[in-house]
């Protein structure tokens, strides 16, 4: 809610908030593509564009809340050469690509900050800032292991086969169990580890 309660701080996060989501999704399908997965190109979700990738309910979350989620790239993992480190490797792509975009804006920040600001003032600043924080947000949300989020991939792809029933459950009832999560704040038991280690990838002493 914290940005519905600043409208200025609203308007410049929506840069950040669109490429956060795109590039994510965008990480996800050229990771399928380099797997060996052509899905998400011949769907056109190989794409920058982030209308390919929008999703109502997850930008709307992301708003409201600070967790949310884009429409989920189509994987057929039937074409992976090796299935469970592939759905491994196409589940982080996107968190990963989340983390690249963060350290990038803080290397920018540090070596090109001083021109940015005088450039573009406080305004511009704030949408670096809000890069930064949104992106790594988004990492650490969608590495919490349940369903849909990207960290339950990568639990399916671990777990031994006689566990996969964990999942399946799971997965029924994945969206319930977030959203249930984040209206009673236990969400932060599992968010708060997982963003703490996330920020110290980040080379923050630069600036």
């Amino acid at each position: 809610m914290r940005l519905l309660r600043d409208p200025m701080n609203l308007i410049l996060s929506i840069p950040a908030l669109l490429w956060a989501l795109t590039f994510h999704e965008f990480c996800h399908g050229l990771a399928a593509y380099l797997c060996g997965d052509p899905t998400a190109e011949r769907s056109g979700r190989l794409s920058l564009n982030p209308f390919e990738h929008f999703d109502l309910i997850g930008t709307l979350m992301l708003l409201l809340v600070g967790f949310g989620w884009a429409k989920p790239v189509p994987i057929n993992s039937r074409y992976f050469k090796n299935p469970r480190l592939d759905l491994i490797i196409v589940s982080l792509a996107g968190v990963a690509g989340n983390i690249l975009t963060a350290v990038l804006t803080v290397l920018f920040l540090r070596y090109c900050g001083t021109w940015w600001i005088n450039l573009t003032g406080n305004a511009g600043f704030r949408v670096l800032l809000s890069m930064i924080s949104i992106n790594m947000g988004l990492a650490a949300f969608n590495l919490i292991p349940i369903p849909p989020l990207d960290g339950s991939r990568v639990l399916e792809a671990l777990l031994p086969y006689k566990y996969l029933y964990i999942y399946e459950w799971l997965e029924r009832y994945g969206l319930i169990i977030i959203f249930v999560l984040l209206l009673t704040g236990i969400i932060d038991i599992f968010f708060n580890p997982i963003i703490n280690i996330l920020w110290k990838l980040l080379p923050l002493g630069l600036f």
